[in-house]
Parts: C-alpha cells; sequence; structure tokens
C-alpha cells in the first residue's frame, strides 16, 4: 500500500525585523544558549563540518561560506547557515555580511524554517565573546579598560554583549583605518549613554597598548599587527576576526580556540602558527575546556580567544529564535511550500 503523510511539515519564514525583536533586550540568556551549545558540542552531541568556501577568482577579497552542523541534546536541530562577506559593500553604505539560516527537522530532514541571519550571526558571534570573557576572568579580575579594533557590526554587538552582560569599563579605546568610522563608532557609544572616557586613536600600537581587553573586530585578510612587544601589558584579546595577529605573536601567549581543528585552517593566525612551528603546542585548548576548568591561564602572558565560529552557534540561536517566534505569532508560515508529498502521484 502506498504511504501517503496526511499533513505536509509547516514551512515558516522569519524575517530580521522578527529576529532583532525576539533577540534584543536578553543578552545574559543568549549567552547562556551558547554557553549550552558549546557544552553539549564539547560532549560530543553535535556534527561540525568542515565550513565551506566559495571564492570568486574576479572579487578575492568576497566570499560565501557554508556552514553545516547538527546539534542534539536540548536542541535536536540540523541546518546551514549561508553566509556572504563582501568588503566592498561598505563603500555603498551596505554592511559587509548577509546570511540566511535554513533550519531541518532532526527526525525526518524536513527544512521548516528560513532565517535571515545577519543578526543571528552577528548575535553568536558577540554572545561567544561575552561569554569567553567572563571565563577567561573568572580567577582574575576583570579589565576596566577596553579596546575595539575595528568599528563595524560586529564590534557594535561585542560591545553590547560585553554592556549587557555586566562589563563596565572605565576607558573605551578605538581604532579603525578608517577614522569615520571610527569617529562613528564613538559617535554611537556617546548616543548609548556609555560612561566610560571614550577615545578614538591614531596608530595601532597605542590602541592595543591602551587597554587589558582587546577586542579584534576587522575585515583582515592577512597578519597586520607583528610587533609581539606591543602586548607586554598582557592583555586578553578576543582574536574575532582570526587574521589580525602574526604569528609570533601567538606563539608568544595562551591560546583559547573554538574547536581546534575549526580554527586551525584557511591560514587564520593560530594556522600560521602552526605552519611556522610544525605542530599545536601552543594551544592551551578550547573553550569548552575553560568551561570544564580544565585549561591553566598563566596572568604573565597576553591572552587570545580564537574563535572560528562554529555553525553549532547559529543552530543554536537560530532554534531559539524560531521557537520564541512560534510561541508569539511571530512566524510566517509559506502555504504548500512542501507540494508533491505523496511517492506516486
Amino acid at each position: 500500500m502506498e504511504h501517503i503523510i496526511s499533513a505536509a511539515p509547516q514551512f515558516s519564514v522569519i524575517g530580521g525585523a522578527v529576529v532583532n525583536e525576539v533577540l534584543d533586550g536578553d543578552p545574559a540568556g543568549i549567552v547562556d544558549i551558547v554557553r549550552r551549545a558549546y557544552l553539549a558540542h564539547g560532549e560530543q552531541q553535535s556534527v561540525n563540518p568542515p565550513s565551506y568556501f566559495l571564492r570568486f577568482p574576479d572579487r578575492p577579497d568576497s566570499r560565501i561560506i557554508a556552514l553545516p552542523a547538527a546539534l542534539g541534546g536540548e536542541f535536536g536541530v540540523d541546518g546551514i547557515k549561508w553566509i556572504s562577506s563582501f568588503p566592498g559593500n561598505i563603500a555603498s553604505g551596505l554592511p559587509r555580511a548577509s546570511a540566511v539560516l535554513i533550519l531541518n527537522d532532526h527526525e525526518t530532514g524536513y527544512p521548516f524554517a528560513c532565517l535571515e541571519s545577519s543578526i543571528i550571526s552577528a548575535t553568536r558571534t558577540a554572545a561567544s565573546a561575552a561569554l569567553a570573557a567572563a571565563e577567561l576572568h573568572r580567577d582574575r579580575a576583570r579589565p576596566r579598560t577596553v579596546t575595539f579594533f575595528g568599528t563595524g557590526l560586529i564590534a557594535r554587538y561585542i560591545e553590547k554583549y560585553l554592556h549587557g552582560t555586566g562589563w563596565e569599563f572605565d576607558t573605551v579605546t578605538i581604532f579603525d583605518t578608517s577614522e569615520q568610522y571610527a569617529t562613528a563608532f564613538a559617535g554611537y557609544l556617546t548616543e548609548q549613554g556609555r560612561t566610560a572616557r571614550i577615545t578614538v586613536v591614531p596608530t595601532a600600537e597605542e590602541a592595543i597598548r591602551s587597554s587589558d581587553l582587546i577586542v579584534f573586530a576587522t575585515t583582515a585578510g592577512a597578519p597586520h599587527v607583528q610587533e609581539p612587544t606591543w602586548f607586554d601589558h598582557n592583555p586578553t584579546v578576543l582574536h574575532v576576526s582570526l587574521r589580525d595577529l602574526s604569528p609570533e605573536i601567538v606563539l608568544a601567549s595562551t591560546n583559547i580556540v573554538d574547536d581546534i581543528d575549526h580554527c586551525l585552517k584557511a591560514d587564520t593566525s593560530p594556522h600560521l602558527a602552526e605552519q611556522l612551528t610544525g605542530n599545536r603546542d601552543f594551544l592551551t585548548g578550547t573553550l569548552y575546556d575553560v568551561l570544564q576548568g580544565k585549561a591553566e591561564l598563566p596572568a604573565d602572558r597576553p591572552l587570545i580567544f580564537s574563535p572560528f565560529g562554529l555553525g553549532v552557534l547559529d543552530l543554536a540561536v537560530g532554534v531559539t529564535v524560531y521557537r520564541r517566534a512560534l510561541q508569539r505569532g511571530l512566524a510566517a508560515p509559506v502555504a504548500d511550500f512542501f507540494h508533491d508529498l505523496s511517492r506516486y502521484a
């Protein structure tokens, strides 16, 4: 007898306005979701294959990346993020990155949602950075000075998540190769009512030496910070953009990554350090190790967190957005998205 599915799976589209509405105002809750996703990943409840980079010979600075993943445990979802990075957009006023996230049912494989994902991607990146900053300072005083090196969307989200999870700074130092962008970021922070002294500085060296917490959020494709002595004050570095630091700086530091195999590829700074030394001995461990209290973090060296960005984090945040949007009636179902569900019409 022919098996006929009695009810078609519902497929919903969730736009950026809904994503923003669902996520806004809950930084601590989203950081906790990201923490639980890291724990599930560290406990082998995930599948996170290598990302695939679509590159263009005629546009070498641009790329589109596919991040497939599956996340079990409390999340129970599979899917893929398809995210583009076109730095040339910035000149025309468009954000560099755009993205969609497809969520698939864990049991049937049917896609059940498509979400605008530039906000999800920025959110999970910022939540990961805020989580790492907190965990790396669990047993040491939190810095009161911070530098934002690069002033785009990701920097804005990281600042928002640091502020939203209780970080307080006496001074905020800003550096960008574009003085216009740096000044605009300073103006944004002032408009947000931040009480710290906000300073735009003209050189990379001054930016790095100014603070005990340094956030790299640039579009750099190769190391442009070369001098290890700039880090002699042993700051904590959230190396979110991954390709800013020379391998010599990496090798002179304590290094935490989100996932070793993912981070040490595609000519990231840690990957260049591996190529230079022929080993991975310079790595102290992963953020999961830090969460589990298994990583020793000496205070007499710079401390660098380099997150490649895991697809499981997008799934964790994305399925949370989907469930909340569904509960609040904000998901937009697409009628008859799945049409031919009979094996023999």
